[in-house]
């Protein structure tokens, strides 16, 4: 058995998320349909660093799997290309240790999240940004994004159906990339883990404050108060990016 370490890019529009559900059209689904046909008929299967959700895009997934020959590393990255549908694409190829793990040896991730400003949603970016129709304070989601980073508690911006019972994350790096204001806003999380639809709320959250309808530190309460429903919204699954998954070195 050979452990390959791959890097994807996709799509996640018409896809129900990264993990297998039966009956379901999923991005891990679809890799390893094509190892069944590589394998011819062997079942192989794939580890994702993250189980991004429907709607939801990759710039940097990582993922590895067991594969019952040896094939070179550039040859697999070549083999799976050939497989897949024009909306996955995998960019790189490693030969890993036997014992590497995508999803338990990653260190940390960044997401990005794209909004589209405007009064009008864009047809043509409705499939790979949220919408904010509303007027934004810039400097005051600056302001609140300093309160996100470092390790808190972020119970509050977890959606009901997460598992993970420590709800303490810390953040590296919060920012906001203004470029392509005021067309596009874009957010920057780096931060060791991140719970389940966390990015999401935290991103429905900073637009609240933007357009004072929220306090500029309202993070420092939601900490304390751990209530998800006092986060309320979350942001569409269509603006979310897992931009890049960090491991250790070798």
């Amino acid at each position: 058995m050979t452990v390959y370490k791959m890097t994807v890019q996709y799509d996640g529009t018409r896809y129900h998320g990264f993990q297998h559900q039966p009956n379901l059209q999923t991005i891990q689904g679809t890799i390893e349909h094509a190892l069944v046909k590589m394998t011819k008929g062997k079942k192989v299967n794939v580890v994702g660093s993250g189980r991004t959700d429907a709607g939801v895009h990759a710039l940097g997934q990582v993922i590895s799997f067991a594969y019952p020959g040896s094939l070179a590393a550039t040859s697999m990255l070549k083999a799976l290309n050939s497989l897949m549908p024009r909306d996955i694409l995998f960019i790189e190829s490693n030969i890993a240790a036997p014992d590497f793990n995508a999803r338990f040896d990653a260190l940390s991730k960044i997401y990005e999240y794209r909004v589209a400003l405007g009064r009008y949603t864009n047809p043509f970016l409705r499939l790979y940004t949220g919408h904010h129709p509303y007027a934004i304070d810039i400097k005051k989601m600056q302001m609140a994004l300093q309160d996100v980073q470092g390790t808190h508690n972020f119970a509050s911006f977890e959606a009901s159906g997460g598992v993970i019972r420590n709800k303490v994350r810390t953040i590296y790096q919060a920012q906001l990339d203004t470029s392509n204001y005021p067309q596009e806003i874009k957010f920057i999380f780096h931060g060791d883990g991140f719970l389940y639809n966390m990015v999401r709320i935290m991103v429905a959250t900073l637009l609240e404050i933007g357009s004072n309808r929220r306090p500029v530190h309202d993070f420092l309460r939601l900490y304390e108060v751990q209530d998800r429903q006092q986060a309320r919204l979350t942001a569409p699954a269509s603006g979310l990016y897992l931009k890049k998954v960090f491991y250790p070195q070798k």
